[in-house]
């Protein structure tokens, strides 16, 4: 008996080294598909035809028409990753078969210019990827429910650079619904170096294209060391404050728009959506993609925007997000939230301290700490997170947010 648990023990981790190698894989190549795509769309095609001003509007809704065809004939994809684990918790696998469906369906919002991030849609893959070796390789099937937590931290270490971040979204799951019984016989260490395994292995493929093929994504920009002063800490609980009513907004926006979705006939949503994103990004481009570059210009130029402008905008981006979440362009909320709660930093900082770029740093620091501690009540996540951006320095003032912030939220 003891043999043969070491032997499925040992199979269990060649399959993770084999799906975070094959995720690593398919991610690059997804990430250079819409990287291709959106240059093209956005960059290439507006230079060689000179565009109107209205160009992001038509393009736009024209993208919104073209994805709810998609949607409407191909199924509804990309899923949350609530939902990814919810299917695989009820059916022990994830429908492999749509794989492409689903690549596709993840691409075709980022491509288009929709207000979300990719990490959506990349865990449904990991995890259709995942049962797919699994049934193939014939692995021991008492372990599938386990796919939903590899995935999650395979997707999202690969997407954010982080594999603290993907590793504590894991562990710190205390809601996932996957028992012991149904994550096989592993015990804690076991489960650890699954993670650790999947991580490091999908994220040396990706590097390793990254070095030959050519990098398909920058990532967030990283803001310069910032020590607080007094003046910053008697300030903190104003940002906190900020963060958690950011957090709360997002939730609030999302619950209502779910319920005009539900209303809305299928292709009309999507429509809808992209002609308010299209309209929105005409006039205001920085609401636009996932964040990372229009932070990287936030952080250069903030000297520009006036501070009610950059407060106005934090909650723009939100609500634009979950517009195009919920009305059919889908995506993930991370990166969006990230770049909202640090434009409410910065604009809650310049108020109090006009052109002052490092206390606008302490101030982007917590209300994104807080932001995101709304919804994801994983303090360790959250500061992982946030290290892709923030000082390290600054760990112990983010976490302490974080944690604060979940508290606080925690009985909503």
């Amino acid at each position: 008996m003891e043999k043969t648990t070491i032997t499925n023990k040992l199979k269990l981790i060649v399959f993770c080294a084999i799906l975070g190698a094959s995720s690593g894989a398919v991610l690059w190549l997804f990430l250079k598909i819409v990287q291709l795509g959106t240059e093209f769309l956005w960059e290439m095609l507006p230079e060689t035809i000179n565009a109107p001003w209205w160009y992001p509007i038509l393009l736009c809704t024209i993208g919104g028409a073209i994805i709810g065809i998609f949607r409407k004939f191909f199924g509804d994809y990309p899923q949350s990753m609530k939902a990814v684990i919810g299917t695989v918790k009820k059916t022990g696998t994830y429908p492999y078969q749509k794989i492409v469906v689903i690549l596709i369906a993840a691409a075709l919002p980022l491509i288009f210019g929709s207000s979300v991030g990719p990490e959506a849609g990349m865990v449904g893959v990991v995890v259709a990827l995942g049962c797919w070796i699994n049934e193939n390789v014939r692995f021991a099937k008492e372990n599938a429910a386990l796919y939903s937590k590899v995935g999650m931290a395979v997707s999202l270490s690969a997407l954010f650079y982080s594999p603290l971040f993907g590793f504590f979204s894991a562990v710190e799951n205390e809601d996932s619904p996957l028992t012991d019984n149904q994550e096989g016989s592993l015990d804690g260490s076991s489960k650890l170096l699954v993670y650790g395994i999947s991580i490091v292995s999908s994220l040396g493929i990706l590097t390793l294209f990254n070095h030959l093929f050519g990098k398909v994504s920058e990532g967030f920009p990283s803001f310069e060391r910032a020590q607080p002063n007094r003046w910053d800490l008697a300030m903190i609980a104003i940002y906190l404050i900020g963060g958690i009513i950011l957090g709360l907004f997002f939730e609030k926006s999302e619950q209502w728009l779910e319920k005009i979705s539900e209303k809305t006939p299928p292709v009309l949503g999507e429509v809808v959506a992209g002609l308010i994103l299209g309209c929105v990004v005409a006039f205001l481009p920085v609401v636009q993609f996932s964040g990372e570059s229009q932070m990287a210009i936030l952080m250069t130029d903030y000297a520009k925007y006036a501070p009610i402008a950059m407060i106005g905008i934090a909650f723009l981006k939100v609500l634009i997000t979950n517009i195009c979440i919920q009305m059919g362009l889908k995506g993930g909320h991370f990166f969006p939230v990230i770049f909202s709660a640090v434009c409410l930093g910065y604009g809650i900082s310049l108020l109090v301290f006009p052109m002052s770029a490092a206390h606008a740093t302490f101030a982007a620091a917590i209300t994104t700490a807080s932001a995101l501690s709304v919804s994801i009540r994983k303090p360790l996540a959250v500061t992982c997170l946030m290290f892709l951006c923030f000082p390290i320095k600054m760990g112990l003032w983010i976490f302490l947010a974080a944690i604060l912030a979940g508290q606080v939220t925690r009985s909503k």
